[in-house]
C-alpha cells in the first residue's frame, strides 16, 4: 500500500492544486465536520509544500535554460 509521501510524488502539480481548491472550497463552505477539520489542513500543507518544490525545481530548470542563453 503506498504511503501519503508516495502518492504525493507521483502527483503532478496540478492534481495537487486541485486538491488544496477542494479542500479549501469544503472548509468555506463549511462541508466537514470538526474531525476531518484537522485532517484536511494537515493535507493541505502536505500538498502546498509539494506544489513549493515543483516549482521551485522548475524555476531552477528555467533559469537555467535562460543563463545558458546569454
Amino acid at each position: 500500500m503506498p504511503t501519503r509521501l508516495n502518492v504525493c510524488c507521483n502527483m503532478k502539480y496540478e492534481e495537487a492544486i486541485q486538491k488544496l481548491e477542494t479542500i479549501a472550497r469544503n472548509m468555506e463552505n463549511g462541508e466537514m465536520g470538526v474531525g476531518e477539520l484537522a485532517d484536511n489542513i494537515t493535507e493541505a500543507k502536505r500538498l502546498i509544500a509539494f506544489c513549493r518544490t515543483q516549482l521551485t525545481r522548475v524555476d531552477e530548470k528555467i533559469e537555467k535554460i535562460l543563463s545558458s542563453l546569454e
